[in-house]
């Protein structure tokens, strides 16, 4: 199937709104002005419904075909930015400083938007679409809070769908698996904690930066001894600070931040169990001591088969063809929570050759916006077909 000529011809506009998200981006909870202009072009549309402040500043419209169906589907777009400093040099470069549209939201809320237009447009389903454009995706917790303000419920939601762009991959090809396809996100951090002293009289001290070293390197034996070979996981440092920032003193406490990405959730408990059972036993071989802090961020972005293979059909007829034996990746994304609640599926746009996704040169193609678009309207289509 080709681009539909509606879609291809709203390109220009939809790339319009989204150089206007991109030049004034918002941080997570902070999308008053996106949630605004989101809510206002979804009641110009003409859709049945138009919800705001769901999950805080997140936005639902909804959408009824031209006959009467059992089916309602939900189409989720995230609409925040990133504290990162935009180095494009483009044209609609962000204009607030210390903020950019880094991982190309804005390219997915204008394609929602762009696909809720045409359906509202056309109408050419039965049953029912709910678009979902959801606040703080980056890190806080933004589809929690919409599921905590009864999203799934409130709309008899069935099935769940969303998209991202994917930096690499064709530009307008499209990925889709089975299972898990992107990685669960937890963070912890470990305090170690000694006695500071003269870094010149290091015997009269109990050293917590060698405690904490070696914690750095004796953690990393979890993934290549405690779990089996065939499953995945990483664990990395991120941060390593002091309570001291001089040349010679030995501080009473280092903190160390990191985090752990995996696919499968049975692995958790063991992560939890051999991480605090190292910090604590390697801080204990220095004469130190160690408290681990553990959060869940975010599990595994799990695809329901039946949905990925729906998926895949219809990123077959927009672009012709679509890759199904991608390889997991491990960078997180909290879509994973509204699939815990319904069967549905997560796939990737291709980006073509950009910068990589949190870059600062990063900006969202507006050349897949069509594919995108069209994506959206055809699964409503064809999931929910006209009799």
């Amino acid at each position: 199937m080709p681009i539909k000529n509606r879609i291809a011809d709203m390109h220009a506009e939809v790339t319009a709104w989204r150089r206007d998200l991109h030049s004034n981006p918002e941080l997570r909870f902070e999308e008053h002005r996106t949630s605004a202009l989101v809510a206002e072009r979804l009641a110009a549309f003409g859709c049945d419904e138009v919800a705001t402040g769901i999950g805080r500043t997140g936005v639902v419209g909804v959408i009824k075909g031209r006959a009467p169906g059992d089916r309602v589907i939900g189409f989720r777009a995230d609409m925040d930015a990133l504290p990162i400093e935009e180095a494009t040099g483009a044209p609609h470069a962000s204009q607030s400083p210390g903020k950019m549209h880094a991982c190309g939201h804005d390219g997915h809320t204008a394609m929602l938007l762009g696909a809720a237009r045409y359906l509202a447009e056309t109408r050419n389903f039965a049953g029912t679409v709910v678009v979902i454009f959801q606040p703080a995706e980056e890190g806080s917790g933004g589809a929690r809070a919409m599921i905590a303000d009864g999203l799934m419920e409130r709309w008899s939601i069935d099935e769940v769908y969303g998209m991202h762009n994917w930096p690499g991959l064709p530009a307008g090809a499209f990925a889709v698996r089975d299972g898990p396809q992107m990685g669960a996100v937890d963070y912890f951090t470990i305090t170690v904690k000694g006695r500071g002293g003269h870094a010149a009289l290091p015997h009269l001290a109990v050293d917590t930066s060698l405690a904490a070293s070696a914690t750095v390197v004796a953690v990393q034996s979890i993934a290549a001894r405690n779990l089996d070979p065939l499953k995945t996981m990483v664990l990395s440092i991120g941060g390593i600070r002091s309570d001291t920032d001089t040349f010679n003193v030995i501080p009473d406490t280092v903190t160390l931040k990191g985090t752990v990405r995996y696919l499968e959730p049975q692995v958790q408990e063991m992560i939890v169990t051999r991480l605090t059972a190292i910090a604590e036993a390697t801080a204990a071989a220095y004469g130190a001591s160690a408290v681990v802090d553990y959060t869940n961020q975010v599990g595994a972005t799990i695809n329901d088969p039946d949905a990925a293979a729906r998926a895949a059909d219809v990123a077959r007829r927009v672009a012709g063809d679509v890759i199904r034996d991608l390889d997991p990746v491990m960078p997180g994304e909290d879509f994973s929570d509204m699939l815990a609640e319904r069967p549905g599926a997560y796939l990737f746009i291709g980006n073509g050759d950009s910068a990589d996704l949190h870059n600062p040169a990063y900006d969202f193609n507006d050349e897949i916006i069509p594919a995108g678009v069209s994506w959206y309207a055809e699964l409503a289509e064809t999931r929910m077909p006209l009799m």
